[in-house]
């Protein structure tokens, strides 16, 4: 069945029966509970639901209430969020589950409005929380959302820009049952996730194809808008993997840059910065790995070669002197595997059987 005719509230309508009549079993659907909703779209921004799900299980097991995250050490939190990407959202997680409990009581702000002053919670993810566990009548505005409304209602506004984002957020804000605005919201989510695809959409069987715009207008594939392109960012590192005995060098990143608290190795960059860099011991003693590594960021591709060197351990101290001077940590090879790594770090490591 096919819709003909349409208003905001038939949309609605159609909308939430496609939902009910094709649920998808997830953890954090049907519940109210106000932190495992934030865990949950904290995990999933910028990250699909099958590469975000074990990591929702993973924080849940490790911290099951605001508490136990807000207590937890920032670097044991880094770790367990290892391979997600973008680790400002685990720093503010971190930072905002602090707030909650010994600032707030441990009690979730329950508006809107209130929600936003959290740290690392925008729009999108407060109108997801005032929805989901209050009940309030707020419309969340996604990528997915974004796709399902350019598309049936025919707006060529670019997504990306401030009056675009102002003008779907009130279009969405006006489509919004009164009743099961929770429910609604993530209906029109899975919509556009499940459905309304970026890349061949399934529009023989959407229930709003006999009144989408972009289908009977032919423009499925130049909707939605997005003009601004990210601009990305070559740059080339030269790790050097330096080891003795059982210890390895360790550098922990600080911040203004990438990566920020995650632990990797001593390095230089050889495009826009220093191509040299001083070791405690002859580069002789050098052994570079013929495999490049390349890894692509959001607004930025590296590109990484690595070089290992041995020292004897007679000359411990003399490392340790050095590792002291320039910031640096000796550990134990034992504890390389609790250490919050980028994704770069954590595949060299694999290919030498680490």
């Amino acid at each position: 069945m096919h819709l003909k005719n349409t208003d905001n509230q038939t949309f609605s309508h159609y909308i939430l029966g496609w939902y009910k009549a094709n649920p998808r079993e997830l953890p954090w659907r049907g519940i109210s509970d106000p932190y495992k909703i934030w865990l949950s779209e904290i995990i999933l921004q910028q990250t699909r639901v099958a590469q975000g799900l074990p990591y929702y299980y993973a924080f849940s097991e490790a911290y099951p209430s605001v508490r136990d995250l807000a207590e937890a050490p920032e670097e044991e939190v880094l770790r367990l969020w290892q391979g997600l990407g973008y680790y400002s959202r685990a720093r503010n997680l971190h930072s905002c589950a602090k707030t909650i409990w010994f600032d707030l009581g441990g009690e979730f702000p329950k508006t809107y409005e209130k929600l936003l002053t959290l740290k690392g919670v925008g729009s999108y993810t407060a109108a997801a929380i005032a929805s989901f566990a209050f009940g309030e009548k707020r419309a969340v505005v996604d990528g997915n959302v974004f796709r399902v409304l350019a598309r049936y209602f025919g707006i060529e506004t670019d997504i990306g820009s401030g009056k675009g984002k102002r003008e779907f957020e009130e279009l969405a804000n006006t489509l919004i049952p009164e009743e099961e605005p929770g429910e609604y919201n993530q209906a029109i989510m899975d919509f556009g996730a499940r459905l309304c695809v970026p890349v061949n959409p399934d529009c023989s069987s959407c229930p709003l194809q006999g009144t989408c715009f972009a289908y009977n207008k032919d423009l499925v594939k130049a909707l939605p808008v997005k003009i601004n392109k990210v601009k990305v960012k070559e740059r080339s590192f030269h790790y050097y993997v330096i080891r003795c005995g059982q210890k390895w060098v360790w550098r922990k990143r600080s911040g203004g840059d990438i990566w920020e608290g995650l632990f990797d190795f001593p390095h230089t960059e050889t495009s826009g910065g220093n191509s040299e860099m001083e070791l405690p011991f002859e580069k002789t003693a050098l052994k570079t790995f013929p495999k490049n590594y390349r890894h692509l960021l959001s607004h930025q591709r590296l590109n990484a070669v690595f070089s290992e060197m041995e020292i004897p351990e007679e000359n411990l101290g003399k490392l340790e002197n050095w590792c002291e001077n320039k910031g640096y940590m000796l550990l134990e090879e034992e504890k390389i595997e609790y250490l919050a790594k980028p994704k770069l770090i954590v595949n060299f490591l694999n290919d030498q059987g680490f």
